[in-house]
């Protein structure tokens, strides 16, 4: 994924998890979804006519689409107060999808973006349950988990893309410490929320 790319889909991750969260209304996130939606359709379309045939650089375009394809949609569903279950139903699509590109990237030697998509595969995945089988009370978890991933899996590598930093870094090293963050921290939150839920109950 190019490292532009990679800083906007930060963006919109954390905005739609402060979304999810109540901190953000609904209407006001649609232009950034347009914007970034449209970014992750235009790029990969650009890229893959401009390959030449390799197919690496394809099969490396090709994942865009699923978020230009998503954040496109959550602006029409947002705009037009459309049901969430169209979006959730293909959110399950793109969760599968993510699994097969972090085993492309573990196969390639890439762990920390094999994490990176695996990341990507549980938020969609909590999507598809929020959305698909309208299980409203993951909302607040989702987007706590949509708003950290921002940075974790958006935001933060985009930067040390940017500046070369990244390949400085251990790419098993990285991924370890993705590995453990992610189990700890959204099971954590997991656990906190359903904690909540019960209190209030």
């Amino acid at each position: 994924m190019g490292s532009v790319g990679l800083l906007y889909v930060g963006a919109i991750l954390f905005l739609n998890g402060c979304m999810l969260l109540g901190w953000v209304d609904g209407k006001s996130a649609i232009p950034l979804n347009i914007f970034v939606g449209v970014l992750q359709v235009i790029t990969p379309t650009y890229l893959i006519f401009t390959a030449n045939g390799d197919a690496a650089q394809i099969l490396g375009a090709s994942g865009l689409y699923l978020f230009g394809f998503t954040y496109l949609y959550v602006a029409f569903n947002l705009w037009n107060d459309f049901d969430g279950t169209g979006l959730g139903f293909f959110s399950l699509f793109v969760a599968v999808c993510a699994v097969v590109y972090a085993l492309i990237s573990f196969n390639n030697k890439d762990y920390a973006f094999g994490v990176i998509w695996l990341y990507w595969a549980y938020l969609w995945l909590l999507f598809f349950y929020l959305l698909g089988r309208k299980r409203d009370g993951l909302g607040r978890y989702t987007g706590a988990v949509a708003a950290i991933q921002g940075w974790v899996t958006g935001a933060i590598p985009a930067f040390l893309l940017l500046t070369g930093r990244w390949a400085d870094l251990n790419n098993t090293t990285v991924a370890i410490v993705l590995a453990i963050f992610g189990v700890v921290v959204f099971g954590g939150l997991y656990a906190m929320t359903r904690r909540t839920a019960a209190a209030a109950a």
